[in-house]
């Protein structure tokens, strides 16, 4: 399997069996994200330093806008797409396999968990995926500890308070909090 077939799967959400082809090919790409993040992490960098390491985990050059405060761990890397102006606080963690999109004018607090696969329920088949991208729109502030999980879409201008799950998505201009998140209001004209 090679990086493009990958894609393609996680594109098509295809279900992926342990110790599958796709699986083994997942855990041998770890190592390649394992690898840069561990250079990203060991110590100080530079913002220019760390934006020539994040696109070299995601393979694209990221904008001269993009900002990281370390650590940062992906366990692929290179299924995660970032707009301009993105932020990404310190001590996130990125499943990505199944595919981050991330809009322009983001911010990303503190340890902000972001995940795209899901394992299936039954116990004698916990060990297979199912992967599901998560999107997230423009001018999103996503608030320290929060956790998103597969499948999820975040709208324009949303905010997602600090220590939220989210398990379902949020619509444009919607604020959602809480454990599971639910929208509690929207922003008004004036605060968009």
């Amino acid at each position: 399997m090679d990086r493009q077939k990958f894609a393609d799967e996680m594109a098509k959400r295809t279900y992926i069996t342990a110790g599958s082809e796709t699986h083994l090919f997942m855990h041998a790409a770890s190592q390649r994200a394992l690898r840069i993040t561990a250079k990203m992490n060991g110590r100080y960098r530079t913002p220019k330093k760390l934006r020539v390491l994040f696109s070299e985990l995601i393979g694209k050059e990221v904008d001269e806008t993009f900002g990281l405060f370390p650590p940062f761990h992906a366990d692929y890397g290179m299924n995660i797409a970032v707009g301009k102006r993105v932020f990404i606080n310190e001590g996130c963690c990125f499943q990505d396999q199944g595919g981050i999109e991330i809009g322009d004018d983001v911010l990303i607090g503190q340890q902000v968990v972001i995940a795209t696969l899901n394992h299936d329920q039954a116990p004698a088949r916990r060990g297979n995926m199912l992967p599901a991208p998560v999107k997230i729109g423009n001018k999103v502030w996503i608030g320290a500890h929060a956790t998103i999980l597969p499948g999820v879409t975040i709208g324009d201008g949303a905010i997602v308070g600090a220590g939220a799950v989210v398990t379902k998505d949020v619509p444009a201009n919607g604020v959602a909090l809480g454990v599971p998140a639910k929208v509690v209001k929207y922003l008004d004209k004036d605060e968009k």
